[in-house]
């Protein structure tokens, strides 16, 4: 429950901003991150485009928790390669941004009905700095990121997302981190993209565009068709998070709406401000 104290602590901590926009990025192979692809440069063209905020939330499919929500305290979060079988330069790569310690603690207050803890042992995975560098690339705006409660439902991310919305008014951007389709098990480099992955991406994007997050929080309704495009649904859960911080006065827009690898979506849309 958002009580007014908390509502006053974060009004406190910071001011009144324009409304920010959300942004779900479909990040697929970490080595965007190095090379120079389609999406790293529709990544660096957003950068460009999104205002500077005061903080930078991050919602990543790469950290996952059992009955409790985890919000990063951490001031220096470390930059975590949490990966194999990739080139040394890959390693090599640091995202220096600072943590924002306080604001963190704020948020754990804001979603104590979500079972909220604190943890100071994470930091960035590769959902959040392998796209960060290209939105950010001077790592000059604190982040910290919250985990993944896969024990509760998909709709679930939609409640996380319309607690967390009350931060955009405060000059946070909420950056989701996943992928719309993700099926590694289905992967074919070089091949056309799987039937799967195109009926799941398009009726995403048609249920996204229509607002009706209900269907795409409908477990038993997707079925089938949603256990081929998520073995697993990690990665699903971020999109879901910031449809649920948006509301009707938001303008979606998708970019990079490609299938990658013949089952990895990496579609990815924006909610601006209106």
């Amino acid at each position: 429950m958002i009580t007014e104290q908390t509502l006053g602590n974060l009004h406190g901590m910071l001011p009144r901003s324009e409304r920010m926009p959300l942004v779900f990025l479909g990040h697929g192979s970490p080595m965007n991150a190095i090379e120079d692809t389609e999406y790293s440069r529709a990544w660096s063209d957003l950068g460009r485009r999104l205002p500077h905020p005061e903080a930078i939330l991050v919602v990543s499919a790469h950290w996952t928790t059992r009955g409790t929500t985890l919000v990063d305290v951490s001031a220096l979060p470390k930059t975590i390669h949490d990966f194999g079988g990739f080139p040394a330069e890959l390693f090599a790569q640091q995202y220096p941004a600072k943590g924002q310690p306080d604001l963190a603690r704020e948020v754990v207050t804001l979603l104590s009905s979500h079972r909220a803890q604190e943890d100071d042992t994470w930091g960035l995975d590769h959902g959040a700095w392998t796209v960060l560098k290209f939105l950010y690339p001077n790592a000059d705006v604190p982040v910290f990121q919250i985990s993944i409660d896969m024990t509760r439902g998909l709709g679930y991310q939609l409640e996380i997302g319309r607690v967390l919305s009350e931060l955009r008014n405060r000059g946070v951007l909420i950056l989701g981190s996943g992928n719309v389709v993700h099926n590694l098990h289905a992967l074919s480099p070089g091949g056309k993209p799987q039937d799967f992955a195109l009926e799941f991406d398009s009726l995403f994007a048609d249920r996204l565009t229509e607002r009706n997050f209900t269907a795409l929080s409908d477990q038993k309704s997707l079925g089938s068709l949603l256990q081929k495009a998520h073995p697993t649904v990690e990665h699903y859960l971020p999109a879901l998070t910031i449809a649920g911080a948006s509301d009707s006065r938001d303008e979606l827009s998708f970019m990079t709406d490609s299938i990658d690898l013949g089952s990895v979506s990496m579609r990815s849309f924006v909610f601006h401000a209106n």
